[in-house]
């Protein structure tokens, strides 16, 4: 498997972050090709020392780094990518990570 994980940070404006992001994005990120699973925080986020500055949590699944790249390169993903730039647009305030896994 190979996921992406997309943290983002405390929006100045959390309710037109979240319309947004629920009605909008993952409808459109749902639509990318070889997308397996989709999974998204629920509550507040904590690190070991308490409270984080982090407002939510994607985490996309697909087979393999191969698909997910495919996946991106497609219209679908293009406009999703686009898409995140519309709801958060801050760089500074999204993080994503891309890695292949295994299962132990």
């Amino acid at each position: 498997m190979a996921g992406m994980i997309v943290i983002y940070k405390q929006p100045a404006d959390a309710q037109a972050f979240d319309t947004h992001y629920f009605e909008t994005h993952i409808s459109l990120a749902r639509k990318i090709p070889g997308l397996r699973k989709y999974e998204v925080s629920r509550g507040p986020i904590t690190v070991l020392a308490g409270p984080s500055d982090v407002y939510l949590i994607g985490t996309l699944h697909f087979d393999d780094l191969d698909a997910m790249n495919k996946g991106f390169a497609s219209p679908e993903g293009k406009a999703a990518g686009a898409d995140r730039r519309l709801y958060a647009p801050d760089e500074s305030g999204v993080q994503i990570f891309i890695f292949d896994s295994m299962e132990i």
